[in-house]
């Protein structure tokens, strides 16, 4: 009837930016905080509102982390219409046991992954190397999005050229791997010299956050010091525009691979995907 937004909704945008800054930190909730054996609940919540959003506003959510107590972490939130605060706000979360919900104290690898992505530090690393060293970290990652998740027949998933291949994975500060891919060298004598990227394989929970990028770009500069002149791939429909980003272009017409709309892309390597 005021023609402006509800004010309980606030909490419901800042609860979905907290979504956004755990996948910020290369962190998928519901597996990592199994991991450390507890969750987050909401102790306390306070918003102080100095103006109203209104219908098809579009809006920008800050969120940071301002303390972490022996048991509680307390995160700081505004919401934005351009330059515009319009309502700010203070969250507390206690970490506790899931099963009776008494409080226990932050981890440790909670409390220093917090504080290094506010210092702006990187959140994951990335590792390059053959198949015998890193089949053990991409393998469960390959297996559970392309068989679980895509319903590929697991005996196409693997097969040899991954022996030969060159492999990355990317690892979160609690060392989960969360993003894959692999390098297939060109044939010797190959007219276009081009490296193919296949098997790129991201954690459902972080995609959107730059690990597939950083896959992508460590395969490039891989490829470049070897000396070839692009790189080449088949292009899940639903990833087209992602590739598109990355530098890729369509060739060719589009095709079905193992049931799944696929466009081959393509991408000139020059110097500056050198390190």
């Amino acid at each position: 009837m005021q023609r402006i937004v509800f004010n309980a909704h606030y909490l419901m945008y800042f609860d979905t930016a907290m979504a956004g800054y755990w996948r910020a930190m290369a962190l998928p909730y519901h597996e990592t905080f199994e991991r450390l054996q507890g969750d987050l609940y909401v102790r306390k919540a306070t918003l102080e509102y100095l103006g109203s959003a209104r219908y098809d506003d579009l809006c920008d959510v800050g969120l940071r982390c301002q303390r972490i107590g022996t048991s509680s972490i307390t995160f700081v939130a505004a919401l934005f219409r351009g330059d515009q605060c319009l309502v700010h706000g203070e969250l507390v979360y206690v970490f506790a046991d899931p099963a009776t919900q008494t409080s226990r104290p932050v981890p440790n690898a909670l409390r220093d992954a917090l504080d290094a992505f506010e210092r702006g530090e990187a959140m994951f690393t990335v590792r390059t190397g053959a198949w015998a060293d890193l089949a053990s970290l991409a393998a469960p990652l390959r297996h559970e999005v392309f068989v679980q998740e895509q319903r590929i027949d697991a005996a196409i998933e693997r097969d040899e050229r991954d022996a030969d291949a060159l492999h990355v994975v990317v690892r979160n500060r609690l060392g989960m791997v969360l993003a894959t891919g692999r390098l297939l060298w060109p044939e010797p004598g190959a007219a276009l010299a081009e490296a193919r990227i296949g098997r790129m394989a991201v954690h459902k929970d972080v995609r959107g956050s730059g690990l597939g990028a950083a896959v992508l770009g460590a395969l490039a500069r891989e490829a470049s010091e070897r000396g070839c002149k692009g790189l080449s791939l088949q292009a899940q429909a639903s990833a087209i525009e992602f590739y598109r980003r990355q530098g890729f272009v369509p060739r060719g017409e589009p095709s079905v691979i193992v049931g799944l709309p696929h466009q081959a892309m393509v991408r000139p390597l020059a110097s500056g995907d050198r390190p």
